[in-house]
């Protein structure tokens, strides 16, 4: 019989280093998946999964078991996307009078990026709630319930945003077709 990851990691938050491996293993790709999907560039992904996955044995104390471990996994990465998306904010801002050089190059490498699928791009243009909700519901196949969980909110706000999200992905498509 195979140990579940609530067992591993409970383990793991024990100091049980074995047990901390072998739940990395287990949850590293749909994490890395989940980042990229957060953050939208392989490298802030890349970024991103390695502070958690650093910062995973310390945090480990505090899953409780209320939810599954993935659950509460997705919470930690979104928060974590959350803090680096405001840190970004920040710099940029700080950046802004005397930085505009950079600024611009970074804008002009956003734009240049290669590899980026249409769902990706399309998933940029969204607000911070609806790609969360469509990051979390779309290839992890999470449920609506599972995903208000993680997000905090309930079922039906995550039904509602994932109405918002065809919304706007059908008329993105639209313009593209006149273009």
């Amino acid at each position: 019989m195979e140990t579940t990851d609530e067992a591993l990691a409970q383990a793991a938050a024990n100091g049980d280093r074995e047990a901390f491996s072998l739940l990395l293993a287990r949850s590293y790709d749909r994490l890395f998946g989940l980042c990229f999907r957060l953050m939208g560039t392989r490298t802030d992904a890349e970024d991103l999964t390695q502070d958690i996955c650093a910062a995973l044995p310390a945090k480990l104390v505090s899953f409780k078991r209320q939810s599954r471990f993935s659950t509460w996994l997705y919470r930690v990465a979104v928060n974590a996307a959350h803090d680096r998306r405001r840190r970004h904010a920040s710099h940029a801002r700080a950046a802004d009078g005397w930085g505009d050089w950079e600024v611009n190059r970074v804008a002009t490498d956003k734009e240049v990026q290669d590899g980026l699928d249409w769902l990706t791009q399309a998933m940029s243009g969204l607000s911070q709630d609806l790609r969360d909700t469509l990051a979390l519901t779309l290839e992890d196949e999470m449920t609506h319930r599972e995903a208000g969980e993680v997000l905090g909110v309930s079922e039906g706000t995550i039904s509602w945003r994932m109405a918002e999200v065809k919304k706007h992905l059908r008329v993105l498509h639209k313009e593209e077709q006149k273009a």
